[in-house]
């Protein structure tokens, strides 16, 4: 007798935005290319946050947007802050082993270790970023403190 343990599929940032690169060298190709707009609207529906938080956490101002969305494409920086930002809401998915809900939660929640922000709003920058990131790892491995 077997049992078939069904787990969800823990997305890669590429999977996230859709984008076909096998390895990093064709994904900086891409991001240097600029993506298409496709890829904010992928990232909209994967992360289920609104519009405007993502263009804030991404730094992309409305009338910015309305014309990459005419133009269909962004610019390398908006294209690199957007691998950054999906990769990090992917590194998040995998924390919660694949439960996106629980993701979203978490990283739009205050959080004590970055001084009562949101993992969200500290992703705004590089740096803040990485301190999400380090905080996953310190999580990851049972240090809370």
């Amino acid at each position: 007798m077997s049992i078939d343990i069904k787990t969800k599929e823990t997305p890669t940032a590429q999977k996230l935005l859709g984008i076909r690169a096998t390895n990093t060298l064709k994904l900086v190709e891409k991001i240097e290319k600029g993506l298409p707009f496709s890829v904010f609207v992928r990232l909209r529906k994967r992360t289920g946050l609104p519009s405007d938080v993502l263009l804030e956490t991404l730094g992309i101002k409305p009338r910015t947007f309305m014309r990459r969305k005419k133009t269909k494409a962004f610019t390398p920086e908006e294209s690199d802050r957007l691998v950054s930002l999906s990769r990090l809401f992917a590194r998040i998915i995998a924390l919660f082993e694949g439960d996106e809900d629980a993701a979203r939660d978490w990283i739009t929640k205050p959080n004590r270790a970055l001084g009562g922000s949101t993992p969200l709003k500290f992703a705004t920058t590089q740096t803040g970023t990485r301190e999400v990131e380090n905080l996953i790892g310190r999580i990851e491995h049972g240090v809370f403190g």
